[in-house]
């Protein structure tokens, strides 16, 4: 199913500033929080929908991205995978929801009152380089790409300790990971929500380190990581995988992984947007008298029709035979580019013959009568 454009999710203009984007963006998400829509997975979707619509175009380059290339240019996943959860949302937009775990606590004084952010720090993104040929771009494709980074602990499994009995309850917040505190304002009592100081939301604290990771929750390895990359990609274009980075430091959430597309130079081929141009070269003679000649294209050689009297310069277009848009709408064409291919070296009777030809009329810049006989010697000549 075909992801709804992210401006018209948070019903904003293209044009939208970044203040009237978060105002945007909260009305909806308080609008279909789950603590106002319990067991309601369609509000819940909505609640997702906008935080990923926000999570791109309140960040300048990744809206640049997706103002280009639409979905593709910031592939959430790489290929559907991945995507937001409930508490991916609060943990990343504490901003927008008052800094605490649930932001009907924040704003109404009560609410979730279960829902807490994840601990620990947030792993590093890990940016790669993926070189594809023009043959992958027109198909799209999938990479097995071995990346080295740190992933999560095995032993402890990611959250530092030693085993069970080294974990305890927070005692700051009682094992919430949130503390609430209460503020009297002009207005009267207010009470407001924010991540526990003490274990930064993970409502536990560990005693006693793993012996593996020393306490991190990770430790350093290799990971082979499947690719898939849309048809139609560009040169310098980014696709990421959400939680495909570096593991989180005690329990945290996983960075993204940042694929950054490079485009190898083609044999036959120069890339023009969605269009790919070939350089044919004909001698003199096949451009003046005509002939059929095999061009490459990328799904194999086909053969076009050259007429007589054909100039250097002339393009010719194989419709539907460039490469298709990322965006899944059409595909470019084939331009071929006629260059006149003129011999650096000469024999004798070939330069008697130019002689001769340099001076009959339909070589003077006004038209006169065709010497076809004469050109047919010329084919001998000159073919490859």
């Amino acid at each position: 199913m075909a992801k709804r454009d992210y401006y018209e999710i948070l019903g904003v203009e293209k044009n939208v500033d970044q203040t009237t984007l978060k105002k945007a963006y909260r009305k909806i998400a308080m609008k279909y929080h789950p603590d106002r829509n319990p067991d309601d997975k369609e509000a819940e979707s909505k609640f997702k929908e906008a935080a990923e619509a926000y999570e791109i175009l309140s960040d300048e380059d990744k809206r640049a991205r997706y103002d280009r290339f639409g979905h593709a240019g910031v592939n959430q996943g790489a290929g559907g995978g991945g995507g937001f959860t409930v508490e991916d949302i609060f943990s990343q937009f504490g901003d927008i929801f008052g800094g605490g775990g649930s932001p009907f606590e924040s704003f109404f004084g009560g609410g979730g009152g279960t829902r807490r952010r994840a601990g620990g720090q947030r792993g590093s993104n890990i940016r790669i380089k993926v070189s594809l040929t023009l043959e992958e771009i027109e198909d799209g494709v999938t990479k097995k790409i071995k990346v080295k980074k740190q992933i999560k602990c095995d032993t402890c499994g990611g959250n530092g300790a030693k085993d069970s009995s080294s974990v305890k309850s927070c005692g700051t917040c009682a094992g919430q990971g949130y503390v609430r505190q209460i503020r009297r304002t002009p207005l009267g009592q207010m009470q407001t929500t924010t991540t526990c100081p003490t274990c930064n939301g993970a409502g536990q604290q560990v005693t006693a380190n793993c012996g593996s990771c020393k306490g991190e929750g990770r430790k350093h390895d290799s990971e082979t990581i499947e690719i898939e990359i849309p048809a139609g990609v560009e040169d310098g274009m980014q696709l990421s995988m959400r939680g495909k980075g570096n593991a989180g430091q005690k329990g945290g959430p996983n960075g993204d992984l940042l694929i950054n597309i490079e485009e190898k130079p083609h044999e036959h081929f120069s890339r023009d947007g969605m269009n790919i141009v070939h350089d044919l070269f004909l001698n003199f003679a096949d451009a003046a008298l005509g002939t059929s000649v095999e061009v490459p294209t990328l799904g194999g050689r086909v053969k076009i029709k050259v007429p007589e009297g054909t100039q250097a310069g002339k393009i010719f277009r194989l419709r539907g035979k460039g490469l298709p848009s990322v965006q899944a709408y059409g595909k470019g064409d084939q331009l071929i580019h006629v260059n006149i291919w003129t011999p650096k070296k000469l024999n004798s009777e070939e330069k008697d013959i130019l002689k001769k030809m340099r001076d009959l009329p339909n070589f003077k810049p006004s038209p006169g009568k065709s010497e076809k006989g004469f050109f047919e010697k010329m084919k001998d000549y000159f073919n490859e």
